[in-house]
């Protein structure tokens, strides 16, 4: 009868030291790391081309919104010199946070082990 079993349990993984060494475990939690980060910056970007890449044509194929005016300024230098600034700051915004989080979630990971 075995009363104890004698092997070693499983080793455990030592995240923030594969990190440093740069072990292949260190590396591919790195390359997620990147690909997180990558996939927010395209998620931003894409919401920008959306909001703002229809803008132009828009301009140049609506006369009407090209006659649009408000207290004598064309309605266009409202939405391109005004309003695209309060969009693209919290875009920014939008962005950092997000990014910020990604790294606290990584720096998380890493730390428990």
């Amino acid at each position: 009868m075995v009363l104890a079993d004698h092997r070693p349990g499983p080793r455990p993984v030592r995240r923030a030291a594969e990190v440093d060494e740069q072990t292949p475990i260190g590396q591919e939690l790195v390359r997620g790391l990147i690909r997180t980060q990558l996939a927010n910056a395209l998620r931003v970007a894409l919401i920008a081309v959306v909001l703002f890449a229809p803008l132009p044509a828009a301009f140049t194929l609506i006369p009407a919104v090209r006659t649009w005016q408000v207290a004598g300024i064309p309605a266009v230098w409202w939405v391109l010199g005004v309003l695209a600034y309060p969009v693209l700051y919290l875009l920014g915004r939008f962005y950092r946070v997000r990014a910020e989080r990604i790294e606290r979630d990584f720096a998380d990971l890493l730390e428990h082990n």
